[in-house]
């Protein structure tokens, strides 16, 4: 028998339940209490956060911070139909608000069922300035069965209905359909899905539910179909009708319409459910022969998307006078996100970044304080503030949009890992006329390839690609190899939309210990040229032959070099290198340390086979002079303000580069040169590419080239108009050389 206090305990335990339950089912207030409506406003970044304001006597006004704690920021998630706060900001964090300051000093203990029920000075009542405004960050699980209890007359409150309460159903000749873009929309309210009278219905509302699928715009649908459908079918209305104003990032942000009069089957007699029909990005059209075989293209050349682990998320970038360039998340919010998210054929804005979390980028800050009205086809149409100067790469703003439900990740898995993030690919596929799992050869498995897989999963960025995967025991029945001579370019949004052999496999060593692999992380490292330091330390020098015995071993100067005299001379093209990391994980060496190699010569280590490729090509693209630049001393040579040095190549230590630091190749090292000894004067294009091989992953492979015009007359050399090429010639190369192999049909 358990001892008294024990029982006590449990029984207090269930009262203090019992009680809350009681308190959140009741839906009546003390009398007294005063009628209040609360919403979050401001510039916020998510439909859960924002700054608190208090609808009372006909006005809204805000919240001062004074005395504010986190139980007081829990009541207000709850009035809202949030579980819970996650946090509360003070100091007007998501803006100054306007009018008055209803409450300030406020006590709650956390179990009110309304701020009206804490205690303050009384409502008007307040010392406080517009910039002690509070604000606060809900949980985003909504409280099971909540219903939105309309207390004021004006409808002015939000429409508290999450995403999983709302649905697309399509009608049965639709089912199949992927993505699906047409249906009855439907709401769950009390445990059972109805649909929403047509009467109030507006296109400004079916913009914002298709925004909420991922979808950038709405059509109009056959009301014949649907006509007869209704007659046939039961209905079950909802109470409330909705009232959008089309720029919302979702149906938080709407308001609610007029209260339906439920008549059972007489409700809505002279309307009908309503339908919605949403119009695809051109990345997610659906095509009947082979569904979709295009990999994901940006649809708009003056904005795109960069360091974003999946489709629909990423850095913000603009394109102006030939530049592309950050945007600055000074007053970043979510109508500017949705803008962005549109505009690239996404739905609306999930989340509005601010503080470079999605990784910094290079060159200028085009635009600062954008303001948007939500309807803007382009973000380049809104307003923003052109004399605005101070902001840094550390304020980049970035963007995660809606994308529709594709079904992407049923088709693919990864098996046998120690954690999801790992494991042997397996992927779903057609074999005698049944759908079954099977493996994917390994031959010619690369980052690029495993970097696709990752994307699919939504695991992120892709870490590792092996090629044995004995290691991780998978399904013994999905050994047999499935897909085979796989070759991605890496934009594709699946591993079916890579070049494969179809049908038609080849893969000698088999499936089971040879499948292919990957591991994924949320985060990855960003390697990119400083153009400008290479354009300011190019020069030639003429070298002997006899003190370059180290560079020729390591294969550094040109062929001709094999059959020079040691006391010829070499011409060398020589310029220094700064390559910053602007990701969000530290670059490091695939070759584990142990696994380095020493070079006698230059009493190095070598911890990458090759790191640069230089290159001097003639306008048609032949190479006439070539280099290479193996990672003997990957480290931190230098720092943002705030960052400290983590690699040091001195005593065999660590290599790599840190977030928020550079590693620079000074012009006077071994090998940091191109060999042009043999070079006819004339006028070339000098090319740097970074990590050529893929050996090491990075969220960004398509800032890894740099080029420069270049002029040499036979005894100086001009470097100038240095630049970043964003669309990568390296990928076209890897992804054409693949296609072409001899012997080997590629199917798409």
């Amino acid at each position: 028998m358990p001892p008294p206090c024990s029982l006590l305990c449990r029984l207090a335990t269930l009262l203090c339940v019992w009680a809350l339950c009681q308190a959140q089912s009741d839906t009546k207030l003390p009398p007294g209490t005063p009628i209040i409506q609360l919403r979050l406003a401001g510039d916020k970044h998510k439909h859960y956060e924002g700054r608190v304001e208090v609808y009372y006597n006909g006005e809204w006004g805000t919240v001062c911070d004074d005395d504010f704690s986190i139980h007081a920021a829990n009541v207000v998630c709850r009035e809202l139909g949030y579980v819970e706060a996650v946090s509360w900001s003070p100091s007007s964090k998501y803006g100054k608000g306007e009018g008055r300051i209803w409450l300030d000093n406020v006590h709650c203990s956390g179990l009110e069922r309304t701020l009206a029920q804490c205690e303050s000075n009384g409502f008007g009542v307040s010392d406080c300035k517009h910039s002690e405004d509070v604000g606060v960050v809900c949980s985003q699980r909504r409280i099971a069965g909540f219903k939105f209890i309309s207390t004021l007359t004006d409808n002015v409150e939000s429409l508290n209905v999450q995403v999983e309460d709302v649905r697309i159903r399509a009608i049965s000749s639709q089912r199949k359909r992927v993505p699906m873009t047409e249906g009855y929309l439907e709401v769950k309210d009390g445990g059972k899905w109805r649909q929403i009278c047509d009467l109030e219905w507006t296109e400004m509302n079916s913009r914002v539910i298709c925004g909420m699928y991922g979808f950038p715009g709405e059509k109009r649908y056959n009301t014949k179909v649907y006509k007869l459908l209704s007659k046939r079918r039961k209905k079950n209305y909802w109470g409330f009708g909705v009232n959008c104003t089309g720029n919302e990032a979702s149906l938080h942000g709407c308001k609610l319409g007029h209260k339906v009069e439920l008549r059972g089957n007489a409700t809505c007699e002279k309307g009908l459910p309503v339908v919605v029909n949403c119009v695809p990005g051109r990345a997610f059209a659906p095509s009947h022969a082979q569904g979709f075989s295009k990999a994901y293209r940006v649809e708009q050349p003056l904005v795109r998307l960069r360091g974003g682990a999946n489709i629909g998320e990423g850095r913000v970038e603009v394109l102006k006078n030939g530049e592309w360039g950050t945007v600055c998340d000074d007053s970043w919010n979510l109508e500017a996100a949705t803008v962005v998210c549109r505009e690239l054929g996404f739905g609306s804005a999930k989340e509005a970044l601010a503080g470079g979390k999605l990784g910094q980028g290079m060159g200028p800050v085009h635009m600062n304080e954008v303001k948007c009205s939500g309807f803007e086809k382009s973000l380049t149409e809104c307003y923003f503030n052109r004399d605005a100067l101070g902001c840094s790469h550390e304020e980049d703003a970035a963007v995660r949009c809606n994308v529709p439900a594709m079904g992407f990740q049923n088709r693919l898995r990864l098996s046998g890992g120690r954690n999801p993030f790992e494991g042997r690919v397996e992927v779903l596929a057609e074999k005698n006329g049944s759908l079954v799992w099977g493996t994917v050869c390994s031959d010619s498995w690369g980052t690029i390839e495993a970097t696709v897989v990752c994307r699919q999963l939504g695991l992120g960025f892709a870490n590792n690609a092996f090629q044995e995967t004995w290691y991780w025991p998978g399904d013994v029945s999905a050994d047999d190899v499935v897909m085979s001579g796989v070759r991605c370019s890496g934009t594709e949004m699946t591993l079916a939309q890579c070049l494969h052999h179809g049908k038609h496999l080849d893969c000698p060593r088999g499936g089971g210990r040879f499948a292919a692999g990957v591991s994924c992380s949320e985060t990855a490292p960003d390697l990119v040229l400083n153009a400008q330091v290479v354009e300011h330390t190019t020069y030639l020098e003429d070298r002997p032959m006899y003190i370059l015995q180290c560079a020729n071993e390591e294969h550094c100067l040109s062929s001709s070099a094999a059959a020079a005299t040691s006391s010829s001379y070499r011409r060398l093209l020589r310029f220094s290198s700064q390559i910053h990391n602007n990701g969000l994980t530290d670059f490091r060496p695939r070759a584990a340390h142990n696994s380095w190699i020493w070079h006698e010569c230059h009493r190095h280590y070598h911890s990458m086979e090759v790191f640069t490729h230089y290159d001097l090509l003639s306008f048609n693209g032949t190479k006439v002079a070539e280099g290479h630049k193996a990672s003997f001393c990957l480290e931190d040579t230098q720092c943002e303000e705030g960052i400290e040095k983590r690699y040091e190549c001195a005593n065999f230590g660590q290599q790599g580069i840190t977030v928020g630091c550079w590693d620079t190749y000074r012009h006077d090292i071994d090998c940091q040169w191109i060999d042009v000894t043999d070079v006819v004067p004339g006028d070339y294009i000098f090319q740097v590419v970074i990590n050529p091989n893929f050996e090491v992953a990075e969220s960004d492979y398509t800032n890894n080239v740099m080029k420069c015009r270049c002029r040499y007359d036979g005894h100086r050399i001009w470097m100038y108009n240095c630049y970043i090429v964003y669309f990568s010639s390296q990928l076209i190369e890897h992804f054409t050389c693949l296609i072409y192999t001899l012997g080997t049909t590629y199917t798409t």
